[in-house]
């Protein structure tokens, strides 16, 4: 399994095959291939605590430890 991120190409959205899983498979320009495609669980570093209460902070010190 390969897995790639789409890139945008002017108006369209396109993937690039690293070229070493290429050379393993026996691909080159012109030969003719079927993709199946499924989505990866999309996370990123926004948003991933999306419904979590607000940060409050404590009321204690705390002091013992410093």
């Amino acid at each position: 399994m390969i897995r790639v991120k789409l890139k945008e190409w002017g108006n369209s959205l396109g993937v690039i095959l690293p070229k070493d899983r290429l050379r393993e498979l026996g691909l080159k320009k012109g030969d003719s291939i079927r993709i199946d495609i499924s989505l990866d669980e999309r996370l990123d570093g926004f948003g991933i605590a999306k419904g979590a209460k607000p940060f409050k902070e404590e009321e204690e010190s705390h002091e013992e430890f410093w």
